[in-house]
């Protein structure tokens, strides 16, 4: 194909394998080429007349890439994106962007400089929920929204102790992992806020780095609150929000991670769309009647991520993950350590 993106990813692990590679193999704008693996080929299973190259280096000198997405373990997010601008590549890097907001600001100062895009994977952007409600707060349906709550949870009795997420490290830890997620769509419909206040926690036994989180984000009126936790069996709202008209209710996560982890393809029909019975409750007044019913989710789509980059670098549109965003996310992330450590609440 004419004008191709031809792509490289620098790892690949379940990232790389689940969230990544499955989406850009549907868009017929991007040829995966080349990945580096150290040790394995595992992406031989899974495209098609790729080429397996052990050293980061020897791909960065390849003229013939256009795009390196890296999807390593966050320590290495920023000397490898950093390495990528400098031989002139496009970039996505997987969440988080760093693991620092002075990191982040660097690379997108490089980038600038270079001419280059880079841009953090922040694919719940296109969660089918979350689509649905920023339409909701569009629409004023609540009225004027005083608290929304957001939150990731799963339940995960033993750690894991193989994986570097669960590990000691500069990244590791269950806010550096969903706290991205979580933060940047609060960005999206609410802006930068004001303070926050956190409460970051090792819960399970034996566990040697952060599994559960609660940040309040302070906006003027309103009360954001994020959460997330490792020990959470019970059926818990993914979404609830409140105003000053009425309440909407949200159970259940976006069905796109589970259809690509069981090998599904989201150019497939009816991709993203969820059964009634997961549907969220609106229970509000309009125009001074009341209203209590379900509200159809609307689908998702993460295909809609890669095509942005694809707009982007061929110039048709700007990325919609945006520069501010991408260091603001890590900024929220480094106040709310030390909201959690000094026990107070902080400016952002």
């Amino acid at each position: 194909m004419a004008n191709e993106i031809r792509t490289a990813i620098i790892g690949f692990g379940k990232a790389a394998r689940v969230f990544h590679t499955p989406v850009i193999q549907t868009l017929p704008e991007f040829r995966i080429t080349k990945v580096v693996e150290r040790h394995r080929e595992e992406s031989r299973k899974y495209i098609p007349n790729v080429e397996v190259i052990r050293e980061t280096d020897v791909l960065l000198e390849d003229d013939d890439i256009d795009l390196v997405i890296i999807t390593t373990p966050n320590d290495s997010h920023h000397d490898l994106a950093r390495r990528a601008l400098k031989a002139g590549k496009h970039v996505v890097v997987d969440k988080p962007f760093t693991t620092t907001s002075a990191h982040a600001a660097e690379l997108i100062q490089l980038a600038s400089r270079k001419n280059r895009i880079i841009t953090c994977y922040q694919n719940r952007r296109w969660d089918g929920d979350f689509l649905t409600v920023q339409k909701l707060l569009e629409s004023g349906s609540l009225g004027r929204l005083v608290e929304f709550e957001s939150r990731f949870d799963r339940f995960r009795k033993e750690q894991n102790r193989d994986a570097w997420r669960e590990a000691p490290g500069e990244g590791s830890g269950v806010l550096f992992d969903l706290g991205p997620h979580l933060i940047d769509q609060a960005l999206v419909l609410f802006g930068a806020p004001e303070m926050i206040t956190a409460d970051i926690r090792s819960q399970r036994d034996e566990a040697v780095t952060d599994d559960s989180f609660e940040l309040i984000l302070h906006y003027d009126r309103l009360k954001v609150s994020l959460k997330a936790g490792m020990l959470v069996r019970a059926e818990i709202p993914r979404f609830l929000l409140q105003g000053t008209n009425g309440s909407f209710i949200k159970y259940g996560m976006d069905p796109q991670e589970n259809a690509l982890k069981d090998g599904r393809s989201p150019d497939e029909p009816e991709w993203g769309a969820q059964p009634e019975h997961m549907w969220g409750k609106l229970d509000t007044e309009i125009e001074g009647m009341h209203y209590s019913g379900l509200v159809e989710t609307i689908p998702g789509n993460y295909r809609g991520y890669y095509q942005n980059v694809a707009d982007a670098i061929s110039g048709r549109s700007k990325p919609m993950i945006r520069a501010a965003d991408m260091v603001l996310t890590i900024r929220i992330i480094e106040r709310a350590f030390q909201s959690s450590d000094e026990k107070r609440t902080v400016p952002i």
